[in-house]
């Protein structure tokens, strides 16, 4: 889709007030083409709004009796506000505390009409950076915009997303008149052995799932309580871990090591990326010792706060802020636990525990210039799109596992009885080829480039190569004695480590990654239960693009049409890297199923209803995480004896993954 055609759609195109879904898409839309720049004068509603609208004039249309309003109209009144082509960082205090109140603004809106105007009018007046994530967030969580696709962000700011060479090709492009579509390469050289894993870290869609999963989950929400939040913070970073370290077996490379606050953190990372306002993404050099960070954290407070985290895990407690003890020793303690390391604001006494994870995260990302003698901008850790770029990212998330993993072997192993049901017996288990390969998969820049009046649009994209696999699919056979609803559950894990030992059951499941969760019916009698690869609960397919999304919902606004496309969350991980990738000659992983009751399930309907399909590292919006048990069960706990675990309903047999 050609970026000129597709602004000449925007041009005669006019949004409706109406609340159909294809007038709430295209607001959107416009709202984010080309954040950088004013609205455009052709965009009559949001431009109108922008240059007449007053909020303090529409406080009525606010639910909190425009509070919020008011506060941020303030801030703007005195000139307190982060000025616009400035660079925003979620983790700087004041810039997130400046986003929150424009997100407060639009989730108290109380109809369509003032969402659309209030951020039609703070598009123009705030920090661009603050407004996109605000209205991101506000999206997500907003009841008035239920169906709405947000655009994929490596689309709306490239810059956090494309390699620097790419940009500067594409502003060259635009002077010259000259469409172009550049390769991007990873970061890095063959000299680097974290150069072979790159294609993971710095997967556009990857980076999309962990920005869109913090935002589905922000650590500063005090709305309506999530439903194992901790919990999820913790499954997803263990998730993202584990499959790192299987696309590190699969290259011939040891799983990652934990970061230490008292060591040198071995691997320097060259971002090769620069923001659009605010210089180049600051480097790391290799064997960079830990320091203090100014206005930040030091290095010693990091340790203590980890101490105190580690001597609750050890004592089975943590103290809450009024003196009182919560017992952690339990399958809800890790609940706890995730809220305390993360820190979110659910945690029970964030003065003693501190944030850890936040913390960490800027004192890792600001390493390059930890005094500020030099002005540097915020590094990739500092952000939660750019994070998973650099592998020290994978280390401080493998250092925080850790922890986790020592709660989890406070717990006592399951037992037959927890991980029987005798209703089921697996048979048996078909599974089409595992096969990998990589392609190439581009992605548009012109949001990367300002509107010049005296220069016209062209086409300017990127393309990079991505790992996929190709579709496959499962068919377990199982013999059930009577009727049922049940919850099927299938995990891979690598079969042997580094140097070809293989593991034992106990060593492996730390690093089981799940594949799928789902709910079914089984029959009386034999049964054959099938699953496609495209199904699978914890993926999402490729987001549908930005210039896509503004052709279609312009048409359908233009032909008084529904659109397209179904909404989809935005929150999931890539579909393309369901499987890891493997080896040339084939890679052995034990593929694991378990079966059990159907009264594991939250929700009545799950076997009927996917519930937006993504559920299990992203749970279920709005509602109660779908599965009962522990994330990661029964992988989650010790395993000492295999022959407690080799029960009748679960089934174990060794698969290969091929890399073409």
């Amino acid at each position: 889709m050609q970026w000129t055609v597709l602004v000449a759609a925007l041009l005669v195109a006019t949004v409706s007030a109406d609340t159909d879904v294809a007038h709430q898409q295209q607001a959107i839309n416009r709202l984010l083409y080309k954040v950088t720049s004013h609205i455009k004068s052709s965009f009559t509603d949001l431009k109108e709004a922008a240059e007449t609208w007053n909020p303090r004039d529409h406080t009525d249309k606010s639910s909190d009796g425009g509070a919020a309003i008011k506060h941020l109209m303030d801030e703007l009144d005195d000139h307190r506000l982060l000025e616009q082509h400035h660079w925003f960082s979620l983790f700087n205090d004041r810039q997130r505390e400046e986003a929150l109140l424009l997100v407060d603004v639009l989730l108290h809106s109380t109809d369509l009409e003032a969402f659309k105007n209030n951020a039609a009018y703070f598009r123009e007046h705030t920090n661009e950076g603050e407004f996109v994530y605000a209205l991101y967030v506000a999206v997500t969580h907003s009841d008035l915009t239920p169906h709405v696709v947000l655009p994929p962000l490596y689309e709306v700011t490239p810059h956090l997303f494309t390699n620097s060479e790419v940009i500067d090709q594409a502003y060259a492009a635009k002077m010259t008149q000259t469409p172009g579509n550049f390769k991007m390469e990873f970061t890095g050289s063959k000299k680097n052995r974290e150069q072979r894993g790159a294609y993971f870290g710095e997967d556009v869609g990857l980076n999309s799932h962990h920005v869109h999963w913090h935002m589905d989950f922000p650590f500063w929400w005090n709305g309506a309580k999530i439903d194992r939040k901790g919990e999820l913070f913790f499954w997803a970073h263990h998730q993202l871990t584990a499959r790192y370290d299987a696309e590190r077996l699969s290259n011939f490379l040891p799983a990652v090591d934990e970061l230490y606050w008292d060591r040198p953190i071995k691997d320097g990372f060259a971002p090769h990326t620069t923001y659009k306002y605010g210089g180049e993404f600051p480097a790391r050099p290799d064997n960079k010792e830990f320091e203090d960070v100014d206005g930040v954290a030091r290095i010693r407070d990091l340790k203590e706060l980890e101490s105190r985290i580690r001597d609750a895990v050890a004592h089975g407690y943590i103290i809450n802020a009024d003196g009182t003890k919560t017992d952690i020793n339990n399958e809800h303690g890790i609940d706890i636990l995730g809220d305390i390391i993360e820190s979110s604001t659910y945690s029970t006494n964030a003065a003693y525990y501190g944030a850890l994870h936040n913390q960490a995260h800027r004192v890792l990302g600001a390493q390059s210039d930890p005094k500020h003698k030099f002005n540097m901008p915020p590094g990739v850790m500092e952000h939660f799109e750019t994070a998973t770029r650099d592998p020290a990212f994978f280390r401080l998330h493998k250092y925080m596992d850790g922890i986790f993993k020592e709660h989890k072997d406070n717990l006592p192993p399951y037992t037959e009885e927890d991980l029987l049901y005798s209703n089921v017996k697996i048979t048996g288990v078909d599974v089409t080829e595992l096969s990998t390969f990589f392609e190439d998969f581009e992605f548009d820049l012109s949001n990367a480039l300002d509107t010049t009046e005296n220069v016209n649009e062209v086409s300017v994209k990127t393309h990079i190569s991505r790992l996929n696999h190709k579709p496959f699919s499962l068919n377990i056979h199982a013999h059930a004695e009577h009727d049922d609803k049940v919850t099927v559950r299938v995990y891979i894990s690598a079969k042997h480590d580094e140097n070809h030992i293989a593991l034992d059951i106990d060593e492996s499941r730390w690093g089981a990654i799940l594949l799928d969760t789902f709910w079914t019916e089984v029959h009386a009698g034999d049964n054959e239960i099938k699953r496609k690869s495209s199904e699978s609960s914890v993926a999402i397919p490729d987001r549908v693009s930005f210039p896509q999304l503004i052709h279609d919902a312009d048409e359908a606004v233009a032909n008084g049409a529904e659109l397209p496309h179904k909404e989809s969350r935005s929150c999931g991980h890539p579909q393309r890297l369901l499987l890891p990738k493997g080896k040339e000659q084939g890679m052995d992983f034990w593929l694991d199923i378990i079966i059990t009751s159907g009264d594991d399930a939250v929700q009545d309907d799950l076997t009927v209803n996917a519930h937006g399909s993504t559920h299990g590292y992203c749970g279920i919006h709005g509602e109660k995480y779908p599965d009962k048990r522990p994330m990661g069960f029964p992988f989650d706990r010790p395993i000492p004896d295999l022959r407690v675990f080799k029960v009748q309903n679960q089934h174990g047999q060794v698969v290969k993954i091929f890399h073409h």
